[in-house]
């Protein structure tokens, strides 16, 4: 079967990916594969429809020496076309890798230093302590450039089965170098009381009896969904796109298009979440590092979950399995790792006229295109969601365990008190969404668009007027911009060479929620690193090399990598090929409803039809949505 250029890669490839490199030499004992991704062709390639060569991007890392480089291989020609070393004191390191976690923490426990500042805390037993290795970012110690890094804090867990969250022992955390493989300083500040409750969600002692009382619901297509599948690619009503997988972003939807009349008119050519960041705001000296690049240090799709029908899902579900690739280069399946359904929404539209005395209702419906991961404490759901009515949705789901720490008799500006002694340090979860516009074509621009209220006057007598503002984002340097729900801003992707039958240029709205930006100050080492995340909007012309907000390489960057160094060169984007770059979040005061598990919390955008079709296009949708029902019309 022949590959469609944008579909991900599989098992024989990977396998074929590492033989190849085995062939070129370039595997040895301590070579380990922290990121196997497929070269994506670039987007002139692909839409010009000619053979595109089907290449491997792999990052190398030599577990003795540190050294690292970037090898791409042609499967076309089997044979090695590129390799680039990379340096890691300048440019960053890849991602951490998940057999460094054993690794760390015997590393750990082996230092008598840290066993001291254990014994300290009373804890004689350290085969009871887990440790907990965190990416260790930047600060500017100058005796951590170049080399790879790991910080550790530590949690006492009492017998195998428990959960240790519960059970911090602060004030004391290991910075590590994973390559030497010892700790290169060990930071004992203050002694605090271990948290002693259990923090164990099943066991019925905290949570009491599973509740009888909620009936079952069952939902059921009984001719099957109205989606079809093949491969990769997905038709559902009018909506047409390609499913792909990348083992750093995770779930990615390619060339979006919804059928009007008889073509199907672009609308994004590539979605995704290209980077996250969870920045915690506890000062003290054993925490003030922790702030997490969940894509770019974890790989948020190698750690995607295996998605269970009745728990994950609901209904008549289409699962697509995802293949990374293991440490040692060979691949790993993950089995249901995406899940697409179809869900009842609602009411689409409905109106019941006073003169004709007609009543029609329409339901909703959506298709929903999901993946969960689990990074360390926290789990998140990330869910594409496509509307009848030509809208799209992107809802993050955030649930799991808050990250915790003791908590201060005399209580603490930095962290919530959930349980007694336990704190949860208050955090962010800032998340970027890569938008590769392409409405009605590659050549796009953007509107800020605002609401203005009028003074009363000459030409407003009453005072009751009202208008909009209307303001072309022309240049990079001036495309980095803040949501301000007060005055309903949003932005208009438009299409300067296209119009709808009103002579308007047609477009797409994105719709934020405007929640805060990044609250670490201007100056630190985390908003030069996760600047992305200081604007919640950034617009650049596409380039086939920038697809990271936070750069290639994430993990110990210095900052200034990824967008603001994608908007320095200040290119034009009015009328071009252009990239949207979206900032959305939550900002976590956690409360204690979210111990000893969080309930989800929701976050998102919405990207609307405005002016992109002459009318609204879900008039032909049938009375009950498809099923017979007189109710629904009059």
């Amino acid at each position: 079967m022949t590959k469609h250029p944008l579909d991900p890669l599989d098992e024989d490839e990977i396998l074929r990916n590492l033989e190849i490199l085995r062939q070129a030499g370039l595997v040895r004992d301590a070579t380990r594969f922290p990121l196997v991704q497929l070269d994506e062709p670039t987007k002139a390639a692909v839409l010009a429809g000619e053979p595109v060569p089907r290449r491997v991007r792999s990052v190398l890392c030599d577990v003795k020496t540190g050294e690292l480089a970037v090898v791409v291989v042609s499967l076309d020609d089997d044979q090695v076309v590129d390799k680039t070393a990379v340096d890691p004191g300048v440019q960053g390191q890849p991602p951490v890798m998940l057999d460094e976690y054993d690794l760390v923490e015997r590393i750990v426990r082996a230092d008598e230093q840290w066993r001291a500042a254990i014994r300290d805390r009373g804890v004689d037993d350290v085969e009871k302590v887990r440790v907990c290795p965190l990416s260790a970012g930047w600060f500017g110690f100058e005796e951590e450039r170049g080399r790879r890094m790991l910080r550790a804090l530590a949690f006492l867990q009492n017998h195998p089965g428990e959960l240790p969250w519960a059970h911090p022992i602060d004030g004391v955390v290991a910075y590590v170098d994973v390559i030497d493989q010892r700790v290169l300083r060990v930071v004992d500040d203050r002694k605090a009381t271990i948290p002693a409750e259990s923090g164990d969600y099943t066991d019925e002692a905290l949570s009491g009896p599973t509740r009888t009382s909620l009936k079952p619901i069952e939902i059921t297509q009984p001719d099957g969904p109205s989606f079809t599948v093949d491969g990769s690619e997905v038709r559902w009503e009018n909506w047409s796109f390609r499913v792909g997988f990348d083992p750093r972003e995770g779930l990615v939807l390619h060339r979006i298009s919804f059928r009007d009349g008889d073509r199907d008119r672009p609308v994004v050519y590539r979605a995704s979440v290209a980077e996250m960041v969870v920045n915690y705001g506890d000062p003290a000296p054993a925490r003030f590092w922790q702030n997490y690049f969940d894509a770019g240090e974890y790989c948020l799709g190698k750690l995607a979950n295996e998605l269970v029908l009745g728990c994950d899902c609901l209904g008549e579900i289409h699962y697509f399995d995802a293949v990374v690739a293991a440490e040692d280069g060979n691949p790993r399946v993950l089995r249901n790792a995406i899940c697409m359904h179809e869900e009842d929404y609602g009411v689409l539209w409905k109106h019941t006229d006073v003169f004709t005395g007609s009543a029609e209702t329409r339901r909703q419906r959506r298709l929903v295109i999901s993946f969960f991961v689990t990074v360390g404490n926290y789990d998140y759901g990330f869910y594409w969601n496509l509307y009848l009515d030509g809208t799209i949705q992107l809802e993050v789901k955030a649930t799991g365990i808050v990250f915790t720490s003791s908590y201060p008799e005399e209580g603490s500006r930095h962290a919530s008190e959930v349980a007694p002694g336990l704190g949860a340090p208050f955090h962010q979860h800032l998340f970027s969404a890569r938008l590769d516009m392409m409405v009605d074509g590659v050549r796009n621009a953007v509107d800020e668009i605002e609401a203005r209220r009028l003074a009363a006057g000459e030409g407003n007598p009453h005072g009751n007027a009202f208008t909009r503002s209307v303001t072309r984002l022309d240049r990079e340097s001036t495309a980095a911009r803040d949501a301000d729900p007060a005055a309903g801003r949003t932005w208009h992707v438009v299409n300067p060479e296209r119009t709808n039958r009103l002579g308007q240029p047609v477009g797409y709205a994105l719709h934020a929620q405007g929640t805060p930006t990044l609250l670490s100050d201007p100056s630190s080492w985390i908003a030069s690193r996760a600047a992305f995340a200081t604007k919640h909007l950034w617009v650049t012309r596409y380039a086939p090399d920038e697809r990271y907000p936070a750069g290639e390489w994430t993990n110990q960057s210095h900052g200034g990598d990824g967008l603001p160094a994608y908007a320095a060169q200040d290119r034009g984007v009015d009328g071009e090929d252009i990239v949207l770059w979206h900032t959305f979040g939550l900002t976590h005061f956690p409360r204690v409803e979210d111990w000893p598990i969080m309930p989800v919390d929701y976050c998102g955008f919405t990207l609307k039809p405005v002016g992109f079709f002459d009318r609204n296009p879900a008039l032909d949708v049938p009375p009950g949505n498809g099923a017979a029902s007189s109710c629904c019309e009059g």
